[in-house]
């Protein structure tokens, strides 16, 4: 799979896309916080996500109605970041199978580049004893995004957890397989410890076709315990449920012909779009009616 080299910082596009994206949500409202600041509270690493596919107006009702607890994250004024993130997997893509069949050792390898900050690291997700997902993180050079080679410390740092986590599979099996970008503004309650990202503008490229998430949708994580935070009993009353989604299953399911069916795909085909591969960001669309709710038969 071919890539397209980092960007430069604050592209044209990612300055645009995020401009809406804050408009879309009502971003000014709420109160800043530093990214010290949501780390030192709820950072969370080891945690419980749910993740919710819903209209973008049922988010900005969402944002709304958390603008009390909550703050949002500001770096420098910019209350939303351009996220590329580029996935490994083996030849037969063993863990997207693993994910897709609901394996109980379940992993991702990822490379992902903050673009207006060139921020870059190598990220390992896997699933501990009780199912929550633990992800381990290592900064690499920017200028190395997309890359995983052999004998370098990013190549050292995915072989050990693999290997800590019982995962039979080393970063000389990998290659990149996909590419994910999204829009991400992140929320976190700095009492309680929990965050809420809200991702719009997302697609899925591989050997140049795409997979799009209609505009008019957003998926919100929830990040926490096993108990439910208020983020999703506002869901909740919204009409969400929590659905199994991976940006990167999503995206494979629709552009690699031949994986087997599944779940995800079935709900992927009636809110995702595939087409040529561009690098435009779509432009998310909003109801602007305050009592807008999830409709019975609105996929969440």
């Amino acid at each position: 799979m071919t890539l397209a080299p980092a960007p430069p910082p604050d592209t044209g596009t990612a300055a645009l896309a995020r401009a809406r994206f804050t408009e879309l949500l009502h971003l000014e409202k709420l109160r800043p916080a530093s990214l010290a600041e949501i780390d030192a509270a709820a950072a969370l690493q080891h945690r419980v996500d749910r993740k919710y596919l819903i209209p973008a107006c049922a988010a900005a009702r969402l944002i709304s109605q958390l603008s009390g607890t909550h703050h949002v994250l500001d770096i420098r004024g910019r209350r939303t970041t351009a996220y590329r993130s580029t996935y490994f997997d083996t030849p037969h893509l063993a863990a997207w199978r693993a994910h897709a069949q609901g394996r109980r050792r379940r992993w991702k390898v990822r490379t992902r580049l903050y673009t207006e900050d060139r921020l870059c690291r190598m990220e390992v997700k896997t699933k501990d004893g009780r199912g929550a997902t633990v992800k381990h993180a290592h900064i690499v050079d920017a200028d190395t995004y997309g890359r995983l080679e052999s004998g370098t410390e990013a190549a050292a740092f995915v072989n050990g957890v693999l290997s800590g986590s019982g995962i039979d599979v080393t970063a000389a099996d990998l290659a990149p397989s996909g590419e994910v970008c999204y829009v991400r503004t992140a929320l976190a309650c700095l009492d309680a410890g929990t965050r809420v990202t809200v991702d719009g503008a997302l697609a899925c490229h591989r050997d140049g076709h795409t997979a799009a998430l209609d505009p008019g949708y957003v998926l919100v994580e929830t990040k926490g315990a096993a108990r439910l935070a208020l983020a999703d009993r506002h869901l909740l009353a919204l009409g969400a449920r929590p659905v199994s989604i991976s940006k990167y299953i999503v995206g494979l399911s629709l552009l690699v012909p031949g994986l087997p069916d599944n779940d995800v795909r079935r709900l992927a085909r009636t809110r995702f779009r595939t087409g040529p591969h561009t690098e435009t960001l779509p432009t998310a669309r909003i109801e602007t009616h305050p009592t807008a709710r999830i409709g019975r038969n609105t996929p969440a």
